[in-house]
């Protein structure tokens, strides 16, 4: 449901910041064919863009450095953790809401059975009526008082018509219809609205593409020879009748604005700049939705005074791992001495690392000396930088602290073993349990450390890791 809700609002966020610039500022030019292909791609955009996901490199800047007077030892630079963002609270608010999950079920449901209808309207018409081929154009002949309309390759009209003056026009104008393929417009947009039905802007983009696919179909009737005043008493003497939403009707509810816009003076071509306000919109829509960002580390395998670096992308709650066999089965030693680690493959054969077990802490015994500063400090795999992006990734905001809008600073103490285990990890200023125990519970899943030492042995060592949980 989730995933739905998302591509819900992904998709409605798009769909009207593109309509609003086209009525803002494409809707009066003359460049049909660019409007018409401007929206159709808004509309193809805002359906792939909630799929859409690219990860890019995060820049160590977003690591923001923090200078702080404690009365902690050995104080690491602290990791900033941001609550769930409005989009991602959004989704869970309606996903967890069953009255509007329901409401808009109804509304879906609705406006689906009303395309259905519409489209076994003209299915009817089609199967009670007789018609005509006239080159390669199928005309259905029907006995009833409305101007000509389209769809698909059929066009709709009364053998009656056939003596009243500009009956050749309108014909001309149904079939320009036809060449352009603007029955699939159309229907995408049928579709497009069963999902988007309570969007009001989708409605104003539905409303945009008439428009755009009447002025086409008469600017191709002038180019034909006809006078603009001919047809624009033509317009006028055949806008009444009934008409089928579903359909191009020749009639269009939209008579005066098409009768406006033949009138227009063509657009310069300093106007096409307009087009790249869209292209912007595009950009930003890409890089607010679709942009993730893809951490990695780097860690270093010593082996017979050699030197080899593995790649390791650290994802949500998992790590990507790049390398040979040997190397993945040396990082997992590395990260699995506590059992909080195992291998899984994707449909693509990618290998992860996912956590398997609680951890389970470790706590040294009271005779155990612990040192603060030592010759050689204990050293995370990959250094400071990858220590605050494995917290940053492991921790997850609880749920309990949005709801409350809690949020501050935690203060972890921990020891790193001269095993380069973590032990006696402890809250040494807390800010609210769901918090704190979030917090405890990441220090205590760290990997395996190279240990520090002292005179040529190794010893345990104290750190203090503060955690900053900020709502956004």
């Amino acid at each position: 449901m989730n995933n739905l809700v998302n591509f819900i609002i992904e998709s409605g966020i798009s769909l009207a910041l593109l309509s609003l610039i086209y009525v803002l500022f494409l809707r009066k030019e003359t460049f049909f064919r660019l409007n018409r292909l401007f929206l159709l791609f808004s509309v193809l955009f805002s359906v792939i863009l909630p799929f859409l996901h690219f990860r890019v490199y995060a820049p160590q800047s977003n690591m923001l450095a923090e200078v702080t007077v404690t009365p902690y030892r050995n104080v690491l630079e602290a990791v900033t953790i941001y609550g769930q963002d409005l989009s991602g609270a959004m989704v869970n608010s309606i996903s967890s809401s069953k009255i509007i999950i329901s409401v808009y079920l109804l509304g879906l449901l609705f406006f689906l059975g009303r395309m259905i209808f519409r489209i076994i309207q003209i299915v009817l018409i089609i199967a009670k009526n007789e018609i005509q081929y006239i080159d390669n154009y199928r005309f259905v002949l029907v006995d009833k008082e409305f101007s000509p309309f389209s769809f698909l390759g059929y066009i709709f009209i009364n053998p009656k018509m056939k003596k009243e003056s500009g009956y050749e026009k309108m014909v001309t104008h149904e079939m320009e219809h036809i060449k352009q393929g603007h029955t699939f417009d159309v229907l995408i947009l049928e579709i497009l609205t069963v999902f988007q039905w309570f969007n009001p802007f989708m409605w104003m983009l539905k409303r945009a593409i008439r428009e755009n696919h009447e002025y086409l179909a008469d600017h191709a009737v002038l180019g034909s020879g006809i006078s603009s005043a001919q047809y624009k008493q033509l317009l006028l003497s055949q806008a009444v009748g009934a008409q089928l939403d579903i359909a191009n009707n020749f009639n269009s509810s939209l008579v005066k604005k098409r009768i406006q816009m033949i009138s227009k003076i063509r657009s310069s071509k300093l106007a096409n700049l307009k087009y790249i306000l869209g292209f912007i919109s595009l950009l930003a829509l890409v890089i607010i939705f679709a942009c993730e960002q893809k951490e990695t580390v780097q860690i270093t395998k010593v082996e017979d005074s050699n030197e080899r670096k593995i790649t390791v992308e650290l994802l949500d709650d998992r790590m990507k791992l790049e390398g040979d066999q040997e190397d993945l089965e040396f990082l997992h030693g590395l990260l699995n001495d506590k059992n909080k680690y195992e291998f899984d493959t994707d449909s693509l054969g990618n290998v992860f690392l996912v956590k398997s077990k609680e951890q389970v802490p470790l706590e040294l015994d009271e005779e155990d000396q612990v040192f603060f500063i030592v010759e050689e400090m204990p050293e995370f795999p990959g250094g400071d930088l990858a220590l605050r992006k494995f917290i940053a990734n492991s921790i997850k905001y609880p749920e309990v602290a949005i709801e409350k809008g809690i949020q501050g600073k935690v203060y972890v103490t921990f020891v790193v073993t001269g095993e380069g285990k973590i032990a006696n990890a402890k809250i040494a200023r807390g800010v609210d349990p769901s918090i704190d125990k979030e917090a405890l519970r990441v220090v205590n899943s760290l990997p395996q450390w190279k240990p520090g030492y002292q005179r040529g042995k190794t010893v345990n060592v104290s750190y203090t890791v503060p955690i900053n949980f900020v709502l956004q």
